[in-house]
């Protein structure tokens, strides 16, 4: 009964989302739509979310697309000219619209990474690194967080990978199999989502990677044999943790 309760709410949060009634929809990764075509979306989005930000998500893809919309920082895209490049140059065009905030160590990331895209793939960029693990998940969390995992600092973590999987999937279009191994990444807004449904209990929030790993389970868990993979819920609970937890009504219920 517990369960069914909260399976409820669930499906009454995803109604929510869908009727655009937790803040908008507009998530932060739409600041690249119509920006940034298509083809270049998986290189442009995979070195942006290599940087382990903690800032605020919206300002990061508006900086990001400023960037890529300056034909002299453009280059900061393309995997093998970032490997490359002159360190100085790197680090000047990534603080130039603010993509990097620390002017030592993201830079560094960026080129790490870009590096580590370019070893992995034959073509030299995103597109080939997901062709050389034939867009199966398994295969590539076993280059990115096993095999080559010092190749992709903060990338490779649980809670960046699982989101960057999604993201690919929602703006670039890549179609993952074993999509049911992408589990939900917790992030801050996730957390505390998680702590209202009841689904983990407040000590969670302290954010410890033990912590993010157990949201994660308990998310697994509770939507098992609900026919709903962890994911699909992960924009309408960090929008409706954004929108300072609207209560949640059934459609056609007043309260």
């Amino acid at each position: 009964m517990q369960n069914e309760r909260f399976l409820e709410q669930i499906r009454i949060l995803l109604q929510m989302h869908a009727d655009g009634l937790l803040g908008g929809e507009v998530m932060p990764e739409e600041a690249l739509v119509g920006v940034v075509p298509v083809a270049e979306l998986p290189n442009v989005l995979t070195l942006a979310m290599s940087l382990n930000y903690q800032r605020n998500a919206y300002t990061l893809w508006q900086a990001v697309a400023k960037a890529y919309i300056d034909e002299s920082t453009r280059w900061v895209f393309d995997p093998h000219a970032a490997s490359v490049s002159n360190p100085v140059d790197l680090q000047t065009a990534l603080l130039l619209h603010r993509v990097a905030l620390q002017p030592n160590r993201h830079p560094v990331i960026w080129q790490r990474v870009a590096g580590g895209i370019v070893r992995s793939s034959a073509n030299g960029d995103v597109a080939g690194l997901i062709e050389a693990a034939q867009s199966d998940i398994a295969i590539l969390k076993n280059i990115m967080q096993q095999t080559r995992k010092s190749d992709f600092p903060y990338l490779s973590g649980p809670k960046i990978f699982n989101y960057w999987l999604y993201v690919m999937e929602s703006y670039a279009g890549i179609v993952w199999k074993s999509r049911e191994l992408i589990t939900i990444a917790p992030d801050t807004h996730i957390l505390q989502a998680s702590v209202k449904l009841g689904v983990c209990s407040a000590g969670v929030l302290n954010g410890t990677a033990e912590d993010r790993q157990h949201v994660a389970e308990a998310w697994e868990a509770a939507l098992r044999g609900s026919g709903l993979a962890p994911i699909e819920v992960h924009t309408p609970l960090w929008l409706w943790s954004r929108a300072g937890f609207p209560q949640l009504i059934a459609e056609g219920h007043n309260n």
